[in-house]
């Protein structure tokens, strides 16, 4: 049996453009003479679709279009397309998370998922979970079976030869690689191949890596798709020997960088802008995102913005120039001096009598994020935030000053990573200046100012955030792990006084199982839970 899986990118409620999409993938594999053609999970309405799906006329015209699909590849093979399907039975949730089969022209059959996950995708606000089906396919000699999403082996259809797998299977670091084994497992202790064709794109917060699938029914790799790029993966099962296995870098910070890189330049391109622009302070951070989005978008669509204040040192210039030079992307210099004297003599009298403190830095980041605002409203482009996930969980940041902007990609990387992705970089060609990768971390809204001065080194608290947020430590379970309990309770009362800041930052891209803009439900009006000082 020969199968193309199509690793399409989809767009978010592009009812007609992800018809045409999988239409033209279509085209591409027919040459390959398949006997079923597969192509991802809510394929037409695009996924997550969340409250889409909710809307008045949104389902009805998705039916429209898979119909007219049909008609469209009414002489290609047959084709199993993902959609969503309303519940008819007047019980449970209103639609099925389903695939439909089209071939001759129409709409032959469908099958709906019974695995519904309450996890990031939020099924269960939407899909009905549906009775595993037996039905089987008779394609290519072998008897078919049509699992959706996540693949349990009691779910599967008696007498299968074959699972074919719509999937849209969110990234996280490690994700791919773990699905991939887990596939294997089960076609290997079940006797019965598996060809899985996964999402591939940025849709918001959330990145899909394709690497889509096919194993024998003795577990071995038989192809799989590119990474983070779409692509359409022919299979033929007759063959039990690795047919077209793209190449794939293990190491985390390659495959964090290829998601950062996808997931910007799809939300930049999804949310209609072709141009992005961010502050560069001369520090790793924005040095980082700078070197992404030119990776995504192109120099010439990235404008570098330098906003030096009295506090700026001349090294910190020197490194953003000579960071904007490397990477061929234009600079404009708007000095925040004037503006913040204007502040100064706005604020004197409502300050009288107290001294100068955070207010006053605060002032310098709302100042400049004011600008890159307003850059982006006279000449149309994204701005981008640049602050890191170990400084959003403990609130090193200043609401609407550095956290302004149309996405924040580095999120949910911690600043470890951070570091690590930087040098990942340079070990290409030199893009961040190494002096930018040895000084001291400052946020420079004082004289002599490091992020030390306010928080635990950062190998530190990257452990304690890792042990708290991923792992669900509790204050308790750190301290006993052999961490300082004054630093464990302070990361604590930081994580937990600064939510309201999270809730209002600009999305972020997902790298990890537990990002703050989707794994993450803390209420902001709430007492600590643990008793401080308790051992």
């Amino acid at each position: 049996m020969k199968i193309s899986l199509l690793q399409v990118n989809t767009v978010v409620g592009d009812l007609a453009g992800n018809a045409d999409r999988i239409a033209a993938g279509v085209g591409e594999a027919s040459r390959f003479r398949p006997d079923l053609i597969v192509t991802p999970e809510l394929a037409l309405p695009g996924c997550p679709s969340r409250d889409l799906l909710l809307q008045n006329g949104f389902i009805e015209r998705g039916l429209a279009v898979l119909e007219d699909l049909a008609a469209r590849l009414a002489g290609a093979p047959p084709v199993l397309v993902g959609f969503a399907e309303p519940n008819l039975s007047g019980r449970g949730r209103p639609l099925f998370n389903a695939a439909a089969l089209l071939r001759g022209g129409v709409v032959e059959k469908t099958f709906q998922k019974s695995r519904i996950s309450p996890g990031i995708l939020d099924e269960t606000r939407y899909f009905e979970p549906a009775v595993p089906s037996s039905e089987l396919l008779a394609l290519g000699g072998k008897k078919v079976g049509v699992v959706i999403g996540d693949i349990h082996p009691s779910d599967l259809p008696m007498e299968a030869e074959v699972i074919v797998n719509p999937a849209a299977s969110p990234f996280a670091a490690g994700a791919p690689a773990r699905r991939e084994e887990m596939l294997s497992c089960i076609a290997r202790e079940n006797g019965v191949a598996i060809a899985s064709a996964n999402l591939v794109g940025g849709n918001d917060d959330l990145i899909f890596a394709g690497r889509s699938s096919a194993f024998s029914a003795g577990g071995t790799l038989l192809a799989h798709g590119a990474a983070f790029a779409g692509d359409v993966v022919n299979v033929d099962l007759a063959v039990p020997a690795p047919q077209t296995v793209a190449p794939v870098d293990p190491a985390p910070e390659s495959e964090i960088r290829q998601a950062l890189v996808l997931g910007t330049r799809d939300y930049v391109h999804k949310c209609g802008f072709t141009a992005v622009h961010l502050g560069l302070s001369g520090g790793i951070d924005s040095s980082l995102v700078a070197a992404i989005a030119v990776e995504a978008l192109g120099p010439e669509n990235v404008l570098g913005v330098l906003l030096p204040s009295p506090y700026t040192s001349a090294a910190s210039i020197e490194d953003a120039r000579e960071l904007a030079a490397n990477l061929g992307i234009r600079v404009e210099v708007i000095p925040i001096a004037p503006v913040m004297e204007a502040f100064d003599g706005a604020l004197q009298g409502a300050f009288a009598g107290r001294p100068p403190d955070i207010t006053e830095e605060n002032l310098q980041a709302r100042i400049r994020g004011t600008v890159l605002m307003a850059l982006s409203n006279k000449f149309g482009s994204m701005l981008l935030s640049t602050g890191n996930k170990s400084e959003a969980a403990v609130g090193y940041c200043t609401l609407y000053g550095d956290t302004a902007g149309g996405l924040s990609v580095i999120a949910d990387v911690p600043k470890g990573m951070v570091y690590r992705l930087a040098r990942e970089l340079n070990r290409e060609r030199p893009v961040i200046p190494v002096r930018v990768l040895e000084k001291a971390p400052s946020a420079e809204l004082r004289p002599g100012q490091t992020d030390q001065e306010s928080l635990p080194p950062y190998d530190l608290l990257d452990a304690i955030l890792h042990r708290h947020i991923d792992c669900f430590e509790s204050p308790e379970e750190i301290i006993a792990a052999g961490y300082p309990a004054a630093t464990v309770y302070q990361v604590f009362r930081m994580i937990r006084q600064t939510e309201f800041k999270r809730r209002q930052a600009a999305p972020g891209l997902r790298v990890t199982d537990r990002a703050f803009s989707t794994d993450w439900h803390m209420p902001i009006a709430a007492k600590p839970w643990w008793r401080e000082g308790a051992r």
